[in-house]
């Protein structure tokens, strides 16, 4: 045994692993909490199983099983990105969670790094298990994967900055009231299951900017019709994206 084979060596770990560390942490604490994995797996799934064998909502022509995946997907993708992230970052300001790692050696950019991927990796799970679920009650997807890849990521970006906004600046119960709503709301009035020509011409113009309806007839013109890159859609989550990490920034409180 040579010496200083113990010697202490003092500091910090570098940056790489303690993000890697802290996201592997949040991707657990995640999965492991009941509520949200209801809210993130089993609500999108069931939604994806129950409006493609019952006829409740007409979709148009063609299986509802295709116009519903790409919406189910961009649901999944919301209540990860936004409502799941919103709810347990608000409840970790209030405990003064997010105070306590803001002072360790990982800076504060870092956590928020973490945080963004841990959502990813819990909506590769999600996705995988959606398109598992669609396949099997004979989903045939079109398209490029490359335009649904990227269009997914944007779309991740836009909530997970307007959930880290939302939990920055009101109290946990409020954050968990309003993503809440935010959630029921978008899924009646966001393409997810029911068609946007489905709603009056004036409401039409005003819930396709909204970031869920880019998302889903986004994932839908490629998926469903073969679309190359839906542009238009991609430029309002891209817009989104940085309003809300944006307006997170300047406005998102630690304590």
């Amino acid at each position: 045994m040579s010496a200083g084979t113990y010697t202490p060596r003092p500091g910090a770990a570098p940056l790489h692993r303690m993000i890697a560390a802290q996201a592997a942490l949040e991707t657990r604490m995640l999965l492991r909490n009941g509520e949200q994995l209801l809210l993130t797996v089993v609500i999108p799934a069931l939604l994806l199983v129950l409006f493609s064998a019952v006829d409740v909502v007409d979709t148009g022509a063609g299986e509802a099983v295709d116009f519903l995946t790409p919406g189910i997907l961009a649901l999944a993708v919301m209540s990860t990105a936004f409502t799941g992230q919103a709810i347990a970052t608000g409840f970790e300001r209030r405990y003064g969670v997010l105070k306590r790692l803001g002072a360790s050696p990982l800076p504060r950019w870092g956590l928020m790094t973490a945080k963004t991927l841990s959502v990813l990796v819990t909506e590769v799970l999600q996705v995988v298990l959606l398109t598992v679920i669609a396949f099997a009650l004979g989903w045939s997807p079109q398209g490029n994967p490359f335009s649904v890849l990227l269009l997914l990521v944007l779309g991740t970006v836009a909530f997970s900055g307007l959930g880290l906004l939302m939990a920055g600046t009101l109290k946990a119960e409020a954050t968990l009231a309003a993503a809440n709503l935010v959630f029921l709301l978008l899924l009646v009035g966001g393409g997810v299951v029911v068609p946007l020509d489905r709603f009056p011409e004036a409401a039409q113009s005003v819930l396709g900017l909204l970031p869920i309806s880019a998302l889903s007839d986004g994932l839908r013109d490629v998926l469903q019709h073969g679309a190359a890159m839906p542009w238009g859609d991609a430029a309002v989550l891209a817009v989104w994206a940085v309003l809300g990490l944006g307006a997170a920034a300047q406005f998102f409180r630690w304590e």
